[in-house]
């Protein structure tokens, strides 16, 4: 099995379209019933070794505590409840319409009823999902490539991850921009306003060196490993990135560090091509934010002075 498949955006543009959103009201739901978490880390999503777990949810005596899964080998949506019961259906075939009405049908059969802003999110229309019969293509084989190239990107970010001793967000999916992101916290508060959206407000009350994949978007029609820091001190832009491919982008005002995909898949090493770009990326936002990186120093995830010592 090929370690990074070929994933260009034109390729599975409708599907992707349809997909993200089938993820948006999935999503919005665990948004609705999980315990907050700071950064917002309830909301994202989690791989399993078929596909896609919001996690458990509800529960505490509210409603039943259940828990919705994207299996992507059998292509089917599998809500579970914690006293046994289980219920599915294929997701090949369906509008998102379609799938937004079977899924809170399936629901409501298993006693729950969540809530839910039922329209898209930062998408480019806002066709409510109960009326979107427009995005209607789930290629099942596309869907697989896609969910195969996130777990590697997942387990590749994972082993970046272990180096930092500080505070680190999961590594997870986030369904609202469709990507895969580990943050390194530096402690330090970071300034916001009030005027600033509450989303944006709670993503970046402190300092952050962040990470990871998209698969691309109408605005970078390529899928690319990423990292910024944010806030974002001045001259960023202009420290060193390795390897070669990799370069700075503007990004609303601020810069990204960006490493195509297709780069990575010509490399001889393509899992040291991206660690060493991660790095690098991560050591020039440290080195601007006067972070100390050896304090912060976890080599392999280890922490234990006396590891292979004694």
């Amino acid at each position: 099995m090929e370690l990074f498949p070929a994933m260009p955006l034109a390729e599975w543009t409708e599907t992707k379209e349809t997909f993200h959103r089938f993820t948006q009201i999935v999503g919005k739901i665990r948004l609705a019933v999980s315990n907050r978490r700071n950064h917002w880390w309830q909301v994202p999503f989690h791989l399993t070794g078929r596909g896609l777990t919001t996690r458990p949810m509800g529960g505490l005596g509210e409603q039943p505590l259940f828990c919705i899964d994207f299996d992507l080998v059998r292509h089917r949506l599998v809500v579970d409840v914690s006293d046994g019961r289980s219920a599915d259906f294929s997701l090949i075939g369906r509008s998102v319409a379609s799938f937004h009405d079977r899924l809170f049908e399936t629901l409501a059969g298993l006693d729950i009823r969540p809530e839910i802003w039922p329209v898209p999110f930062d998408l480019d229309d806002d066709t409510p999902f109960a009326e979107d019969t427009l995005h209607a293509r789930y290629d099942p084989q596309l869907i697989n490539r896609y969910w195969r190239v996130l777990s590697q990107v997942v387990q590749l970010l994972d082993r970046f991850a272990a180096d930092y001793s500080g505070k680190t967000s999961p590594v997870h999916h986030f369904w609202h921009t469709f990507d895969v992101a580990v943050t390194r916290f530096t402690g330090r508060v970071a300034r916001v306003t009030p005027e600033t959206d509450p989303v944006t407000r709670e993503a970046y009350s402190r300092e952050v060196i962040s990470s990871g994949f998209w698969f691309g978007d109408r605005e970078r029609p390529w899928p690319a490993f990423y990292s910024y820091t944010a806030p974002e001190p001045p001259g960023l832009e202009r420290e060193p990135l390795r390897p070669a491919q990799a370069e700075w982008i503007p990004a609303r005002g601020s810069h990204l560090a960006v490493l195509r995909y297709d780069d990575v898949r010509s490399m001889d090493d393509p899992v040291g091509g991206v660690l060493e770009f991660l790095d690098s990326a991560y050591r020039a936002g440290a080195r601007l934010t006067g972070l100390d990186t050896d304090a912060f120093a976890s080599p392999g995830g280890v922490t234990d002075p006396y590891y292979g010592k004694v």
